[in-house]
């Protein structure tokens, strides 16, 4: 299927403070699909959990062709397995990831910019300065 035609979701996720309370978001046609309810952990934490996140939400949603989005380089290197895992947790992460994408991996997962990134410009709008 031709780019254009693929599902595309958008991660993100942060914590505040970091180390701190994780917060992730997908979004889907518009939709942003956020989750508060992580526990704690650094950014890092935070960025693999969205892409999981981006992954569950993409999967429910019964399209079987997407990409996933988001601006995390590290993330994104890991788990197209271009980058080895960082630390334990990405690990961790990583392995949770590919577990979930055998039974319908995304078509891609790729780096975009962070002002492109709809699943960064939902959590901000939610922390208004």
């Amino acid at each position: 299927m031709a780019d254009q035609k693929r599902l595309k979701v958008y991660f993100d996720g942060g914590c505040r403070p970091n180390p701190g309370s994780i917060e992730v978001a997908a979004v889907l046609r518009g939709t942003a699909h956020v989750r508060t309810d992580l526990g704690s952990g650094t950014n890092g934490d935070a960025e693999w959990l969205a892409l999981i996140h981006a992954l569950e939400v993409a999967q429910a949603s019964g399209d079987t062709e997407f990409d996933l989005l988001g601006d995390s380089r590290s993330v994104i290197e890991q788990a197209n397995g271009r980058a080895k895992a960082a630390s334990p947790a990405d690990r961790k992460h990583l392995e949770r990831f590919r577990q979930l994408a055998e039974a319908n991996p995304p078509a891609r997962v790729r780096w975009i910019k962070r002002e492109q990134n709809l699943a960064g410009i939902a959590l901000n709008a939610r922390h208004p300065r």
